[in-house]
Protein backbone atom coordinates (compact mmCIF):
# COMPACT_ATOMS: atom_id res chain seq x y z
CA UNK A 1 0.00 0.00 0.00
CA UNK A 2 2.60 2.33 0.78
CA UNK A 3 4.45 1.79 -2.62
CA UNK A 4 1.14 3.15 -4.23
CA UNK A 5 1.21 6.45 -2.85
CA UNK A 6 4.33 7.56 -4.57
CA UNK A 7 2.85 6.43 -7.65
CA UNK A 8 -0.45 8.29 -7.01
CA UNK A 9 1.37 11.49 -6.24
CA UNK A 10 3.26 11.45 -9.05
CA UNK A 11 0.77 10.50 -11.52
CA UNK A 12 -1.39 13.65 -10.05
CA UNK A 13 1.80 16.28 -10.47
CA UNK A 14 1.86 14.40 -14.19
CA UNK A 15 -1.70 15.19 -14.64
CA UNK A 16 -1.46 18.88 -13.62
CA UNK A 17 1.47 19.62 -15.04
CA UNK A 18 0.02 18.16 -18.39
CA UNK A 19 -3.13 20.40 -17.92
CA UNK A 20 -1.10 23.83 -16.16
CA UNK A 21 0.75 23.07 -19.73
CA UNK A 22 -2.12 23.07 -21.85
CA UNK A 23 -4.15 26.44 -20.11
CA UNK A 24 -4.57 28.88 -22.96
CA UNK A 25 -2.48 31.58 -22.64
CA UNK A 26 -2.94 35.33 -22.53
CA UNK A 27 -1.82 36.68 -26.12
CA UNK A 28 -0.71 39.81 -26.37
CA UNK A 29 -2.28 42.34 -29.14
CA UNK A 30 -0.70 42.00 -32.71
CA UNK A 31 -0.08 43.69 -35.57
CA UNK A 32 -2.60 40.98 -37.29
CA UNK A 33 -5.53 42.18 -35.01
CA UNK A 34 -5.24 45.85 -35.63
CA UNK A 35 -6.46 47.09 -38.79
CA UNK A 36 -3.73 48.32 -41.21
CA UNK A 37 -2.69 51.27 -41.38
CA UNK A 38 -3.59 52.86 -44.70
CA UNK A 39 -7.00 50.23 -44.61
CA UNK A 40 -5.12 47.84 -47.34
CA UNK A 41 -6.08 44.56 -47.39
CA UNK A 42 -2.97 41.78 -46.96
CA UNK A 43 -3.74 38.12 -47.01
CA UNK A 44 -2.74 37.31 -43.94
CA UNK A 45 -5.38 39.82 -42.17
CA UNK A 46 -8.07 38.26 -44.83
CA UNK A 47 -7.29 34.87 -43.55
CA UNK A 48 -6.68 35.43 -39.61
CA UNK A 49 -10.08 35.08 -37.88
CA UNK A 50 -8.65 36.31 -34.66
CA UNK A 51 -9.26 40.10 -34.27
CA UNK A 52 -12.30 42.05 -33.55
CA UNK A 53 -13.27 42.69 -37.29
CA UNK A 54 -13.42 39.93 -40.31
CA UNK A 55 -12.06 41.85 -42.98
CA UNK A 56 -12.89 39.15 -45.37
CA UNK A 57 -17.17 40.49 -44.60
CA UNK A 58 -17.14 43.59 -43.01
CA UNK A 59 -18.34 42.84 -39.47
CA UNK A 60 -17.44 41.95 -36.17
CA UNK A 61 -15.67 38.76 -36.45
CA UNK A 62 -18.08 37.86 -33.37
CA UNK A 63 -21.17 38.40 -35.10
CA UNK A 64 -19.96 37.06 -38.64
CA UNK A 65 -22.58 34.18 -39.92
CA UNK A 66 -20.43 33.47 -42.81
CA UNK A 67 -17.22 32.49 -40.56
CA UNK A 68 -19.01 31.01 -37.76
CA UNK A 69 -21.27 27.54 -39.06
CA UNK A 70 -23.02 28.33 -35.70
CA UNK A 71 -23.66 31.63 -35.95
CA UNK A 72 -25.18 31.01 -39.41
CA UNK A 73 -27.42 28.41 -37.86
CA UNK A 74 -28.36 30.45 -35.26
CA UNK A 75 -29.47 33.54 -37.61
CA UNK A 76 -31.32 30.92 -40.34
CA UNK A 77 -33.46 29.68 -36.93
CA UNK A 78 -34.63 33.01 -36.13
CA UNK A 79 -35.59 33.90 -40.03
CA UNK A 80 -32.45 35.87 -40.77
CA UNK A 81 -30.73 34.22 -44.12
CA UNK A 82 -30.63 35.81 -47.25
CA UNK A 83 -30.81 32.21 -49.55
CA UNK A 84 -30.19 34.71 -53.00
CA UNK A 85 -26.32 35.33 -51.40
CA UNK A 86 -26.46 32.46 -48.27
CA UNK A 87 -25.39 35.16 -45.18
CA UNK A 88 -27.52 36.55 -42.98
CA UNK A 89 -30.16 39.13 -44.09
CA UNK A 90 -28.76 41.48 -41.53
CA UNK A 91 -25.51 41.30 -43.10
CA UNK A 92 -26.30 40.66 -46.84
CA UNK A 93 -24.89 44.19 -48.47
CA UNK A 94 -25.96 43.22 -51.70
CA UNK A 95 -29.76 43.55 -51.02
CA UNK A 96 -29.21 46.31 -48.32
CA UNK A 97 -26.12 48.04 -48.66
CA UNK A 98 -27.07 50.75 -45.73
CA UNK A 99 -26.14 47.71 -43.59
CA UNK A 100 -22.49 48.21 -44.40
CA UNK A 101 -22.28 51.75 -43.42
CA UNK A 102 -23.57 50.67 -40.35
CA UNK A 103 -21.01 47.86 -39.64
CA UNK A 104 -18.21 50.35 -40.82
CA UNK A 105 -19.50 53.14 -38.52
CA UNK A 106 -19.01 50.47 -35.73
CA UNK A 107 -15.26 50.12 -37.05
CA UNK A 108 -14.79 53.67 -37.39
CA UNK A 109 -16.34 54.21 -33.86
CA UNK A 110 -13.16 51.84 -32.66
CA UNK A 111 -10.44 52.26 -34.89
CA UNK A 112 -11.14 55.83 -35.87
CA UNK A 113 -10.28 54.91 -39.77
CA UNK A 114 -12.22 53.17 -42.51
CA UNK A 115 -12.83 49.74 -42.28
CA UNK A 116 -10.86 47.49 -44.95
CA UNK A 117 -13.38 47.09 -47.82
CA UNK A 118 -15.07 43.32 -47.41
CA UNK A 119 -14.43 40.75 -50.24
CA UNK A 120 -17.97 39.42 -50.22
Amino acid sequence: MRAMFPATLFFAALVLTAAWGCAPSEVAPSAATDPPADGAKTAEASDDHSGWWCPEHGVPEEECGLCDAKLAADFQRKGDWCKEHDRPDSQCFVCHPELEATFAARYEAKYGTQPPKPES
